[in-house]
């Protein structure tokens, strides 16, 4: 508990560890997101 006490202590270091979580977590929801295959299927009239 005193490292975050530390940490909240300095704004700036407190500001660009949660906005890096932020950032890992997106690009992760990204990354998962394009491996499921969401856009992967065709256009549904492209054979008539």
């Amino acid at each position: 508990m005193q490292i975050l006490e530390r940490l909240k202590q300095k704004p700036i270091i407190w500001f660009l560890l949660k906005a890096g979580f932020y950032f890992l977590i997106i690009m992760i929801l990204i990354y998962m997101y394009e491996y499921s295959g969401v856009n992967n299927s065709g256009f549904i009239y492209n054979e008539f």
